[in-house]
């Protein structure tokens, strides 16, 4: 494939609910451009773009992936279109971010069938708030009880005036033949292989065209000053000039237009591939926000400026080691140009470099302004990451990073498993940016974080195919603690003789109470040299391990303060283990009399829901033994819950709020707390403790 300029290059992100066709029509986009022989079908697992085992056995996609195609468009102009293809399943939405992040334009997907569904919605609002130009696709026109004008009526309540349809179906369902183009008042009747003939309108659609193609006609030229004053004297603006007034709007999101046809037959592919290529905005109209220092400043993007590229998405391959995709901000990249990764000032050589269609590689020497690439085996570059000239650090800043709530334990199967296992989650953490996985010491767990359950399984299969590794699943261990209600004393002897060298101690310790969150506190109280003073650490750390080990329930002991205030010891007996176990004892008695009560962590809740699932939201949260501390009004009209709720309640609250609220709802979780477990749930807490 040639390098193409900057301006004849599109970057294209198909979004939208799981289920649209956004594979498919993307599929379909390369076979009419002839970039492939034949569209694969995501159903029977021969589609290009899902060639992963998990996304074959779901048939959902569960990473981008990119499809680029040249086109020759009506315009006479050769383009280059780079599709970027993305999950619809929310527990993959960290993908359609990294898309999000280096398209110039997201066309929406919708199905005929289905209309306007939760994931549309949400994802709108996050191309909205990112700025970008968007368009929409009604795809399966053909298929049963597919009802365009039904779902262009949802799209307007949905997302506004600027919802505009530009093709009309000729048929629909079973009888979908072609195509009203709007602009040009002309159908387009489509044959069996993808391609079209313009013919007159039929009488059936004339009526109604002709009315769209008014309304848009002034909705255009209302843009343009000139051309609405041409169009009040009279003077019908041409359709290339429509285009590029409408080009304009769309570029400064006051138009959304409607396009429609079917992947699967091929009825209106090729004139989305040219409104894509005509009406869709060049990398070169959208300047780059870049960081410098404290300093921020515009890179517009120019074949003929330095070198800046940003990687977007890596890729954890087994064989070839990783890969990372990229877009380049300014300049042309070289095959073995050097640059220095604005984050971490490493130094990186571009080896050699190539396009990526499915898993198809194809090797290129340049990549110009504006394009997207992939090269193997950079040393320390992630995603997110800048690559710039040296002198020049700057970097695009990265978007919020997913946080995943929920999490499930991993316990490797073998010690073959455990030994390979740190250094390929690193490797899946390195590929994932919504995966995290950490090392609770408190439980003695190791805790995979993702963003649903469907996430985790996907994530633990890609473990064990990629690198190996198997694992099995446990459920998250509460970090309960305990700590006591009351003063105490008590006395820790060890006193033993078996010949030689015996061991004795003596340790008479109190007890206190601290408040919530303070720790541990040990005061040396002894006076007088009743114990010497080269001993007393040992009693301190003998008290601090037991309060590690787990006190009378058997969990971590905290906010208590112990005075060392009296001891026996012996000139020959003594020493500091001893002491250490002498402090054991007598601590673990001081406990007993003091009174023990367990804590548990609570957490503070932030739930973002539409107010029709606000009563359900707080009733369910008081049924979780939460406590609502308000509520008040969020972004699109939305309500925003906070409440206290214990961590044990919680363990599976993403799937549970996301049934709940039909996939609207959203939340955050952190700690806030530990505050007193109620007496009848101990047991229940002490269940959750590893055996030994």
């Amino acid at each position: 494939m040639k390098s193409f300029p900057t301006d004849r290059i599109r970057n294209v992100a198909l979004v939208g609910h799981g289920g649209a066709g956004k594979t498919s029509l993307a599929e379909a986009l390369l076979a009419r451009a002839g970039a492939i022989a034949r569209a694969g079908k995501v159903d029977d697992g021969t589609s290009l773009l899902d060639t992963e085992p998990e996304s074959i056995k779901r048939k959902i996609s569960l990473s981008l992936a990119l499809a680029p195609f040249e086109w020759k468009a009506s315009d006479g102009d050769i383009y280059k279109v780079n599709i970027i293809d993305t999950p619809g399943y929310v527990d993959f939405e960290a993908e359609v971010d990294a898309a999000l992040a280096v398209a110039d334009l997201a066309v929406f997907v919708v199905s005929a069938v289905d209309g306007v569904e939760v994931q549309t919605e949400l994802l709108w609002r996050k191309a909205a708030a990112l700025g970008i130009p968007r368009m929409f696709f009604v795809n399966k026109e053909d298929k049963d009880r597919a009802d365009f004008h039904a779902v262009l009526d949802q799209l307007k309540a949905a997302f506004g005036t600027g919802v505009t349809p530009l093709e009309l179906p000729l048929g629909e369902a079973g009888t979908l033949h072609g195509v009203a183009d709007v602009l040009t008042e002309e159908a387009l009747e489509y044959e069996k292989d993808g391609k079209h003939r313009n013919e007159p309108l039929p009488a059936d659609v004339t009526d109604e065209e002709h009315g769209l193609h008014d309304a848009l006609l002034e909705e255009i030229v209302s843009g343009d000053d000139a051309q609405l004053e041409r169009y009040l004297s009279g003077d019908m603006p041409s359709v290339a000039e429509l285009e590029r007034t409408l080009a304009h709007e769309v570029l400064d999101c006051l138009e959304f237009p409607v396009m429609l046809g079917s992947a699967a037959t091929g009825v209106g592919i090729d004139r989305f591939a040219d409104y894509l290529c005509e009406l869709g905005p060049s990398p070169a109209d959208r300047p780059v926000t870049v960081i410098a220092g404290n300093t921020t400043s515009s890179v517009v993007p120019n074949a003929a400026g330095q070198p800046l590229l940003q990687v977007f998405k890596t890729i954890a391959d087994p064989y070839v080691g990783q890969l990372s995709v990229f877009k380049v901000l300014s300049g042309t990249i070289k095959a073995d140009d050097k640059l220095l990764n604005s984050s971490n000032g490493g130094e990186e050589r571009m080896h050699a470099m190539f396009l990526v269609r499915g898993k198809e590689q194809i090797a290129v020497g340049e990549v110009a302004a504006g394009d997207i690439a992939a090269v193997a085996k950079l040393n320390n570059t992630h995603t997110g990451d800048t690559l710039a000239p040296k002198g020049t650090p700057v970097k695009v800043q990265q978007a919020e990073r997913h946080v995943p709530q929920y999490a499930v334990a991993i316990v490797p199967r073998t010690q073959a498993d455990d030994d390979k296992l740190g250094n390929a989650l690193l490797r899946l953490q390195t590929e994932d940016a919504a995966l995290l996985v950490e090392r609770l010491e408190e439980t003695n767990q190791t805790v995979m974080r993702g963003l649903g359950d469907t996430h985790i399984a996907v994530t633990i299969e890609r473990l064990a195919r990629k690198f190996g590794v198997n694992v099995d699943t446990a459920e998250v261990r509460v970090a309960y603690r305990e700590t006591i209600n009351d003063k105490a004393q008590a006395e820790g002897k060890v006193k033993k003789q078996s010949g030689g060298h015996g061991q004795y101690a003596v340790v008479n310790l109190r007890v206190a109470p601290l408040p919530r969150g303070a720790g541990f506190k040990f005061v040396d109280a002894i006076v007088g040299g009743a114990v010497p003073r080269n001993y007393i650490p040992a009693v301190q750390t003998g008290i601090e391990d037991t309060m590690a080990k787990g006190g009378v329930h058997g969990f971590s002991v905290v906010d208590v303060q112990v005075d060392f205030f009296d001891g026996k010891f012996h000139a020959v007996d003594s020493s500091e283990m001893a002491f250490k176990t002498a402090a054991a004892h007598g601590f673990k008695e001081a406990l007993a009399a003091a009174g023990v009560v367990v804590l548990e962590p609570v957490s503070l809740l932030t739930v973002t829901v539409p107010p029709k699932y606000q009563g359900d939201v707080m009733g369910d949260i008081t049924a979780r033994r939460g406590r609502v501390q308000g509520s008040d009004n969020g972004q699109h009209g939305d309500q925003q819950i906070s409440a206290l709720v214990p961590a044990a309640e919680l363990l599976r609250y993403a799937i549970e709020l996301r049934s709940m609220t039909g996939g609207r709802g959203r939340f955050s979780v952190q700690h806030d707390h530990y505050d007193v477990l109620p007496p009848h749930l101990v047991d229940k807490a002490k269940a959750s403790l590893p055996k030994h």
